[in-house]
């Protein structure tokens, strides 16, 4: 077995940054294999059982997303972006696409605009309840947690209906969406588990968030302020949690969204509390916005533009440009900058996701006095992507 004292050396030796030790301070390697941390560490200076310095250690995921993007064709390039979060797929989906879109100067027809609307829904309740349930484990009330991963099955196999995939969907395309709706059958499973989940949510406060343990450990540690999660480009329930209204759906509205009537849930107290409560909220809110959209209904029409230039997908081209897509993702404010030359593969490709601000900089911060066993938790009331960080 390999002492620490030799992976330290090892790491020194090959000029990773390690934190200088002082008298009665120890190092201490958290993650990736620890399972608070998933494909992501920490290194953290301790003085007992408090933290004094911490570095965040990414890099522990396939990277280069970005500039492999650079060598695949327009269409290509789905399969790639989607994997930049994996508990929220669609969401990169939709950026590259709408910026594709944007570039095209297509207008999306009104059945897919309805689609992709109700996909990104659907896939901000999966991915809070993916959060949900790794919360739960933490604080170790793991009855909550399995609650959370059975009730996003429901969610995964109406995906798994519609896209024909469970987690990858590769389902939203520019131009609109890749196929239909699979029926009415389909949409009244969806209302089914809509109302189905709507329902458990009371279940979810009584055992998580309304237990003693929840406040008990997550009440006034890793605070920040507005001015502080402003400074540092904290987006979503995050710097929702410091008091400030923003969601990208009602500040640049896009979609259907400007046609929905949700609430963007607010608190003030900035802690890891605060924010899990606000994903609390927001989960509540979006079954809300589903409902609406299956009020709605679907409008007839093509689900996808129809342009000659689209029947040879590997020789598309995307005439030169620039544009710039952005949504409102679960961890934050989530968007894709596509610069074309006029070729068939994009010139570069940008994503700008939360996670590479409230992974690095914002967590090195909050983590400075907090005790051991607060660091997992703290680590998942930012709602991390370690992807985003690693693209």
């Amino acid at each position: 077995m390999v002492s620490q004292e030799e992976l330290i050396k090892e790491a020194r030796e090959n000029g990773m940054e390690l934190l200088p030790l002082e008298k009665d301070t120890y190092e201490l390697f958290f993650g990736p294999q620890h399972m608070a941390t998933e494909n992501y560490s920490l290194i953290l200076k301790m003085d007992g059982n408090r933290v004094v310095k911490a570095i965040a250690n990414p890099g522990f995921l396939h990277r280069g997303f970005e500039k492999l993007a650079e060598y695949r064709p327009w269409y290509t390039n789905i399969a790639l972006f989607l994997r930049v979060c994996v508990p929220e797929p669609d969401v990169p989906e939709a950026i590259y696409s709408m910026a594709v879109d944007e570039l095209m100067g297509w207008e999306v027809p009104e059945r897919a605009q309805w689609i992709r609307t109700t996909v990104l829904e659907m896939a901000r309740v999966t991915s809070y309840l993916f959060w949900t349930m790794g919360m739960a484990f933490k604080l170790g009330v793991y009855t909550a947690g399995q609650w959370a991963a059975a009730y996003r099955e429901r969610f995964m196999a109406l995906f798994e209906q519609l896209t024909g995939a469970r987690v990858y969907h590769i389902y939203t395309i520019p131009g609109g969406v890749r196929r239909d709706i699979p029926g009415d059958k389909w949409l009244r499973q969806l209302k089914d588990t809509v109302e189905y989940l709507k329902d458990k949510l009371k279940d979810f406060d009584n055992i998580l968030f309304e237990n003693y343990i929840t406040y008990k450990r997550l009440e006034g540690i890793g605070v920040m302020d507005k001015k502080f999660a402003l400074e540092e480009g904290v987006t979503g329930p995050n710097l929702r949690a410091t008091g400030v209204k923003a969601d990208v759906r009602r500040l640049d509205p896009y979609l259907l969204y400007p046609e929905l009537d949700f609430e963007v849930p607010v608190l003030k107290e900035g802690d890891a509390l605060a924010r899990a409560l606000i994903r609390r909220f927001e989960l509540e809110q979006d079954l809300y916005i589903l409902e609406q959209l299956l009020e709605m209904g679907p409008p007839s029409g093509p689900y996808k533009v129809e342009d000659p230039r689209l029947k040879a997908l590997p020789r598309f081209k995307v005439p030169a440009g620039d544009a710039y897509a952005h949504v409102e993702a679960t961890g934050g404010d989530f968007g894709a900058y596509v610069i074309s030359e006029g070729g068939n593969k994009p010139y570069r490709v940008q994503i700008r996701g939360p996670s590479i601000s409230h992974g690095v900089r914002v967590i090195e911060q909050l983590l400075v006095g907090a005790r051991i066993a607060d660091v997992p938790v703290i680590l998942m009331s930012l709602g991390n992507c370690p992807p985003d960080i690693d693209r």
